[in-house]
């Protein structure tokens, strides 16, 4: 006698746990990937030393997105790590902050449709980093690449002709110029527009789905968060890059000596820079 409704359920047992294996394999696959060696000259040098050395060249910075979730977080890291003279905060309101220690980051109010107008707001720094950015269910397709695009690459522009030598893009994994998808290919664009630019160092970080716990309610990044938590536990480098591991990649690799003008950072780089700022600051 056959029983439709358990023939029905064991197929459908054997349908998740098919997926489930599939997903594992590819999660394992993605965590164990070679992505090549670190793009950087040392993995040898004392990384309090450099900071050190860092601290006494004077440099100012700048900060594009100091509002968004890795700008609040670099913020934070660059005002206590005293690495720059000077930091200036670029976007299109000013923030307040309750903390005694940001008294001194100045703040500059640009429109970003009208960026040409502000262009004294990008001259005298040293290093830029760009944490700009939107969504697409947010702003739509148009206003997506007006932000992720133009405003960054316009600013980017604006930069070099200010002086800044230094420059961090904040972009995504999977960023291809060629892709189909609008946003790998958008963030492909402007990295590769960017690079023609010619800073005299200009460096790209490409994480993976940012782990965060964001002021602004986005439901289908919650319920993705809280997905991904696990897959994070189990492969911290396939697929996730936690905020504050992105931002220690940052400020490791600033000080740090370059041997080429263009550094790639991909989502396993990331992580291992992040350690070697942890590992060398104890």
């Amino acid at each position: 006698m056959k029983f439709p409704g358990v023939c029905a359920f064991n197929l459908g047992v054997f349908s998740l746990s098919t997926l489930a294996l599939s997903l594992a394999y590819l999660l394992y696959h993605l965590e164990n990937s070679d992505p090549g060696p670190l793009p950087i000259s040392s993995m040898s040098q004392d990384i309090n030393n450099l900071r050190e050395v860092y601290k006494t060249l004077n440099k100012s910075c700048f900060i594009l997105g100091a509002s968004g979730e890795t700008g609040k977080v670099l913020l934070k890291d660059i005002v206590q790590s005293q690495l720059f003279a000077k930091v200036t905060l670029i976007g299109r309101r000013k923030l307040t902050f309750e903390d005694a220690t940001y008294e001194n980051v100045v703040q500059e109010i640009v429109e970003f449709e009208k960026l040409d107008e502000y262009a004294a707001a990008f001259q005298g720094h040293d290093v830029g980093f760009c944490c700009l950015g939107t969504t697409r269910a947010k702003s739509g397709a148009e206003g997506f690449f007006r932000v992720d695009h133009d405003y960054v690459l316009k600013s980017a522009q604006l930069a070099k002709a200010g002086g800044c030598t230094h420059f961090n893009l904040e972009s995504s994994k999977g960023a291809d110029k060629n892709s189909s998808i609008l946003y790998t290919k958008t963030k492909g664009q402007v990295e590769a527009e960017i690079e023609e630019l010619d800073f005299d160092r200009y460096s790209i970080f490409r994480p993976g789905v940012l782990m965060c716990d964001r002021e602004e309610s986005r439901p289908m990044e919650w319920m993705a968060r809280k997905f991904l938590t696990p897959v994070a536990y189990m492969f911290p480098t396939a697929i996730t890059t936690p905020v504050s591991v992105l931002v220690k990649a940052m400020m490791t690799n600033v000080v740090l000596p370059a041997d080429k003008k263009m550094e790639l950072f991909q989502n396993k780089h990331i992580h291992e820079l992040s350690k070697l700022g942890e590992t060398k600051a104890k």
